[in-house]
């Protein structure tokens, strides 16, 4: 039985014509711009009529699993919105653009900006969505990519969909706090975009290529030394993981290398069962230079850590 308290919502299946949110135990009908097409809702409402002047206000959010006949067409839209395309197909007419949808497609709206978005009968969509209001979150949108009547692919869809997910989470709290956690999470949310975002012209692949060879990375850096040991790993020349760490990333293999390697060392000596000329040696290195690494990422040297440690 879903809990009622925690402000999300529930369909009535048999007639997909009503949907019950509970807010302060009142069941009330959802906001006229929030679609009733849908067979299944995650829903949370935190303010639908943000103050202006606010930098960032979180109006709604939610999780769609959409109808086979789904068909929302707007003219104008009340706040600036964020869809996440999960799963399912369909397509999008934005800004007189049309956009195929599927897992990974993400694109936004706001006041002024006209849209139709369809689902595939046969393959009905399963989405994010997330009304807010502010300048400030205006500001992320574009940092982001995705100033109203924009729709680009997520270089990260599964990245993107827990930052979403930690987006509903927040809301479907009450308390002082609720609305700021919210607006917190959804800074996260907008961020992770932009840090996931990938242009046209076959990026797109070079990105996952980037993201297989940063998770190998962050799962297997005991297993290598130099970035060229890492390059072999993935299969692509140590030249074009270069060129994936310059186009996609904020260092370089080497550095992201050593920069989980040191992680890993201060966690080893924060457990307080290992010296600082163990966990070298667990590392390949000599204490000197083991030393010398660990205060370049770290900004202090080990004997430093853990006399700070206490």
């Amino acid at each position: 039985m879903p809990d009622f308290r925690r402000c999300m919502t529930i369909l009535d299946l048999p007639s997909r014509a009503r949907i019950l949110i509970s807010m302060d135990r009142t069941a009330v009908e959802p906001p006229s711009f929030v679609s009733r097409q849908v067979t299944e809702a995650r829903r949370f409402y935190l303010n639908l009529k943000p103050p202006a002047g606010h930098s960032l206000t979180v109006v709604c959010g939610g999780w769609e699993s959409c109808a086979p006949d789904f068909r929302v067409e707007r003219a104008d839209f009340p706040f600036l919105c964020i869809e996440f395309v999960a799963g399912g197909s369909g397509n999008l007419l934005l800004a007189g653009k049309e956009w195929p949808l599927r897992r990974g497609a993400v694109f936004s709206y706001g006041p002024g900006c006209r849209h139709r978005i369809e689902s595939d009968a046969a393959d009905p969509l399963e989405k994010y969505f997330l009304d807010f209001s502010g300048r400030a979150g205006g500001d992320l949108l574009r940092a982001a990519g995705l100033a109203p009547g924009s729709c680009r692919g997520a270089g990260d869809p599964d990245g993107v969909e827990r930052a979403f997910e930690q987006v509903l989470d927040a809301g479907k709290h009450s308390g002082p706090q609720a609305a700021r956690i919210a607006a917190l999470q959804t800074e996260i949310l907008l961020l992770t975009l932009a840090e996931s975002m990938i242009a046209g012209g076959g990026r797109d692949q070079s990105y996952q290529t980037f993201l297989k060879c940063r998770g190998c990375i962050e799962e297997r850096f005991l297993e290598f030394a130099t970035a060229a040991e890492v390059a072999a790993a993935c299969h692509v020349s140590p030249a074009y993981l270069s060129r994936l760490f310059s186009l996609h990333g904020h260092e370089t293999p080497y550095q992201a290398l050593v920069r989980c390697r040191m992680r890993h060392a201060a966690a080893l000596l924060d457990g307080g069962q290992m010296i600082v000329r163990e966990v070298a040696e667990q590392l390949g290195l000599d204490a000197f230079h083991f030393s010398r690494v660990f205060k370049r990422v770290h900004g202090v040297s080990p004997a430093e850590f853990l006399r700070r440690r206490g």
